[in-house]
């Protein structure tokens, strides 16, 4: 049996004015599934997650998350974590972290106790009274994806959500990461500027041309789950790795000798 597209996307372009940064994208990210996708700066990606959740209409093509094809529909069943963390600063970082529950009718107090407990998962314990000029980058990234995960959506769209962590931090949230999915099954749509981290947490991983970004390759990632920090050192991590990295070579966007994380853990390393 082939499992239910959560996510279809088909034919969809966009343009801003004379540029045109989507030319024809059509994927499917199945129900339970993770996508990872990767591709230069420009591609077109962060569009397509904000096309995907609702927030602005493809000039061309259909888009549908579970069986809506409406911006609204769309919108209620994603939780989109953009670059940018947009916290608030009139709020302290569980206030912030708890917005979607309370947008739900779940009351104040209620909202912050189950902040808190993922503030505990996430390692941002002790700060949850802390405001948002008093946090790290990375840490102001760690309450949005708490923010993101409290929006209990059944669809995720993550837009470099761990881009701005330390190693350490980045390789733990991948883990955090890949766990949610094991419990709660959620359909995961990921950019990703690090193929190692594309490898790590996908099913498969969809590589986006240059600008007007279309797919141009889909590498199917058959290690087996859970993924451990033990199978990046296994040849198959690094064959389907060369194997995104080649279609990059095949379009000149990387040269052989550029350096690239093809043999660390995710979060070191340079990125494509």
């Amino acid at each position: 049996m082939h499992a239910v597209s959560e996510i279809v996307v088909a034919d969809a372009a966009k343009a801003y004015g004379d540029v045109a940064v989507l030319g024809g994208v059509s994927l499917e990210v199945p129900s339970g599934g993770t996508v990872g996708l990767v591709g230069r700066s420009g591609c077109g990606k962060s569009t397509l997650l904000r096309l995907i959740a609702g927030l602005e209409a493809p000039d061309r093509g259909r888009i549908s998350v579970a069986g809506a094809e409406d911006e609204a529909g769309r919108l209620a069943s994603c939780a989109l974590m953009p670059q940018a963390d947009l916290l608030m600063p009139w709020r302290d970082a569980l206030g912030n972290a708890s917005v979607p529950l309370e947008n739900a009718g779940v009351g104040r107090r209620e909202a912050r106790a189950r902040a808190a407990e993922l503030f505990a998962e996430l390692g941002l314990a002790g700060f949850e009274a802390a405001r948002s000029w008093e946090l790290s980058g990375g840490m102001r990234q760690r309450v949005a994806f708490a923010r993101t995960l409290l929006a209990e959506k059944p669809v995720l769209l993550l837009d470099e959500p761990f881009g701005a962590l330390d190693a350490l931090s980045r390789e733990q949230l991948n883990l955090e990461l890949q766990a949610i999915w094991g419990e709660n099954r959620k359909t995961v749509l990921l950019i990703t500027h690090s193929i190692q981290e594309a490898v790590f947490l996908s099913d498969r991983v969809v590589v986006m041309s240059p600008r007007p970004g279309r797919v141009g390759a889909v590498v199917a990632i058959d290690l087996p789950r859970p993924r451990t920090f033990a199978m990046l050192e296994a040849p198959e991590f690094g064959r389907h790795a060369r194997e995104i990295r080649d279609v990059f070579e095949a379009w000149g966007v990387l040269k052989s000798g550029d350096k690239l994380a093809t043999r660390t853990t995710p979060g070191r390393g340079s990125t494509t």
